[in-house]
């Protein structure tokens, strides 16, 4: 995929670690990102030192184990920025190893 300017890029469990190296890379690109994490504090401040560096940046608490937090998410994102053109799912600490499609939706 080619990462454009102007392209928005959803990454979850973006507060800290990968995904908010990720995250700021995306946004280095010009890419308006918006940050999803579980950890409201630690989300804004990820948020702020991103819009400290002039990205153009949004900040979202979500819980990926909820998919009611999942959609409200997909709601915000498309009526803040009209569409998503990546989606980075980094979220989550570990669980049971095998294919995605096996996955159960607690997992």
């Amino acid at each position: 995929m080619k990462l454009e300017n102007g392209q928005v890029a959803v990454v979850t469990g973006a507060a800290s670690g990968i995904g908010f190296g990720l995250a700021e890379a995306l946004g280095a690109r010009g890419l308006t990102v918006v940050l999803a994490d579980v950890e409201a504090s630690a989300l804004e401040a990820a948020r702020a030192s991103l819009a400290g560096r002039s990205f153009d940046v949004h900040a979202h608490v979500c819980d990926v184990a909820n998919a009611a937090a999942v959609d409200e998410l997909a709601r915000a994102v498309i009526a803040r920025c009209g569409k998503v053109d990546l989606l980075i799912n980094n979220a989550g600490v570990g669980g049971r190893l095998g294919p995605l499609w096996d996955s159960q939706p607690g997992d």
